[in-house]
């Protein structure tokens, strides 16, 4: 008895220990796992942007910089109609405004819908300046129903109607229903108003942009042990974003990595169903990330910090440059703007677009920064499993503050990126690979015929030069403040909780 006493305390001493050592060993391995880059897509991405590629292409640039007019044969021609776009204020909006002006539409045949007036510099002077917009909330059919039917300019008012719908809000990280309320009134509910009202005022042809993050699928973050040491990755640590889901039934919500893609999802099949003869519709999917202009989260985002945290510099992505997103929209309404098109096979689909290149690596794009930036910066690399782990209880706070409203009188909200980090991001931070196949097709044969004009090193290269110009006379450090797609999410869902709190006051 006395010494079954003596060793019960050190037996459990002893599988503390080794459950402690075991757990360290998952999560170390798990670790190196994530830290990994499979065969398949070191072979998909074999160029480096070395020093000297990156400094030729940027004298290159800088003295002959990209302009609407230095691509303007490739954007195609002039239709004598007029132009709705929503979401116009914004990256891929704004480059369709300024391809539409560069093509010869005047300026009051184009009519920006957006929560924003524009504040992107390339459209605060010359012809863009004069481009009509109406601040819109889009979840709102009655606000989204006076944009689309205020008067146009009598010289216009009776040319047909396309409307370019490429407004959205984006919520990276949360996947739970209690919070995806928001998504669904932008992107789902005022995609449907978007709809309504393009129909009521004889819109023949739109062109709906949705996301190539539909296709990904939740990354497994949590592999059984018994598979640690195997040569397998994680499932769904790598994929391929292509069109092959819209023609399958539509995916649970569990089984999109996040609110924001369930959404567009749901989204483009609300555009691609209501193709008719009378509106004939399509959508465009970006490869994400989308940048070319330091609003973007991309090249912006790592542009804007003076310190990048990463745990992605060795992930393969493609990437899309909004100019070469604003013409894929154009290519479609090549398609669609001809009577009879509704039949043809590139109606009532979605295309994926990326640039015209292998994906890259983010340590890539960091090195692009930290090389031809005129503002420093410095990398602090990030160990997944160290922000895994942190995921977790920063969603469960988030949503217990969703579940007990009580508690926000003594708790804070989460402010700034880390309320972003959460487990659905984990799976935009996996090698994802674009297939554009379907896009680049000859019109003939069912596709867009489309070809982008940028190359990822060319359009990455062209923000920083822009960047550098806006930034020639600031102090060392000193870095201008832009609105991003995610900040301009937040100011978005901060003024319809005020305006539902009055509501319901």
């Amino acid at each position: 008895m006395l010494d079954q006493i003596s060793t019960g305390p050190g037996l459990v001493a002893t599988v503390a220990i080794t459950v402690t050592l075991l757990v360290v060993a998952y999560l170390v391995r798990l670790n190196q796992l994530l830290l990994s880059t499979p065969d398949e897509i070191k072979k998909a991405a074999p160029q480096r942007w070395t020093e000297d590629l990156l400094r030729d292409t940027y004298r290159r640039l800088e003295a002959d910089p990209i302009t609407t007019r230095s691509y303007a044969a490739r954007i195609p021609p002039k239709l004598d109609r007029r132009y709705i776009v929503t979401g116009g204020s914004g990256l891929v909006g704004g480059f369709i405004v300024l391809q539409l002006l560069e093509r010869g539409q005047p300026p009051e045949s184009i009519r920006i819908v957006d929560f924003r007036a524009p504040d992107r510099a390339d459209m605060l002077q010359g012809a863009a300046a004069q481009v009509g917009f109406v601040k819109t909330d889009i979840s709102s059919a009655e606000a989204t129903g006076r944009a689309f039917a205020k008067p146009w300019h009598p010289s216009v008012a009776r040319l047909p109607l396309t409307v370019f719908h490429t407004a959205a809000v984006i919520v990276p990280s949360d996947r739970s229903r209690l919070v995806s309320g928001f998504c669904d009134a932008v992107n789902v509910r005022g995609t449907r108003n978007v709809l309504d009202a393009a129909r009521r005022t004889g819109a023949d042809v739109l062109v709906s942009t949705t996301s190539a993050s539909i296709s990904i699928r939740p990354v497994e973050l949590w592999v059984p042990p018994w598979r640690l040491w195997s040569k397998m990755s994680p499932r769904h640590y790598w994929q391929v974003q292509d069109d092959e889901d819209f023609f399958k039934p539509l995916r649970r919500h569990e089984e999109f990595y996040a609110n924001y893609p369930a959404s567009k999802a749901l989204a483009e099949r609300i555009v691609c169903s209501a193709n008719s003869e009378r509106l004939r519709t399509g959508c465009i999917r970006p490869a994400n990330g989308v940048y070319g202009n330091p609003t973007d989260n991309t090249v912006g985002g790592a542009l804007a910090m003076a310190v990048l945290p990463t745990w992605t510099s060795h992930i393969v992505q493609n990437f899309v440059h909004g100019i070469n997103v604003a013409i894929a929209h154009f290519d479609f309404e090549a398609v669609l703007a001809s009577s009879g098109s509704a039949s043809l096979p590139q109606a009532g689909r979605p295309f994926v677009i990326t640039d015209p290149n292998p994906p890259i690596r983010y340590r890539d794009m960091y090195h692009l920064v930290q090389t031809l930036s005129v503002s420093p910066s410095r990398l602090l690399p990030l160990q997944p499993i160290i922000m895994v782990l942190l995921s977790y209880p920063i969603e469960w706070y988030s949503l217990a503050l969703v579940r007990f409203p009580v508690l926000r009188t003594v708790l804070p909200e989460l402010t700034g990126e880390v309320k972003h980090l959460k487990p659905g991001i984990f799976s935009i931070c996996t090698h994802l690979v674009a297939s554009d196949d379907a896009a680049r097709q000859p019109v003939r044969s069912g596709g867009l015929g489309h070809t982008g004009v940028l190359t990822t090193l060319e359009g990455m290269t062209q923000e920083v030069v822009e960047w550098n110009r806006e930034h020639s006379n600031a102090r060392k450090g000193e870095r201008k403040s832009y609105k991003t797609s995610v900040s301009l999410a937040d100011d978005i869902a901060k003024a319809a909780a005020v305006i539902e709190s009055v509501a319901g006051s």
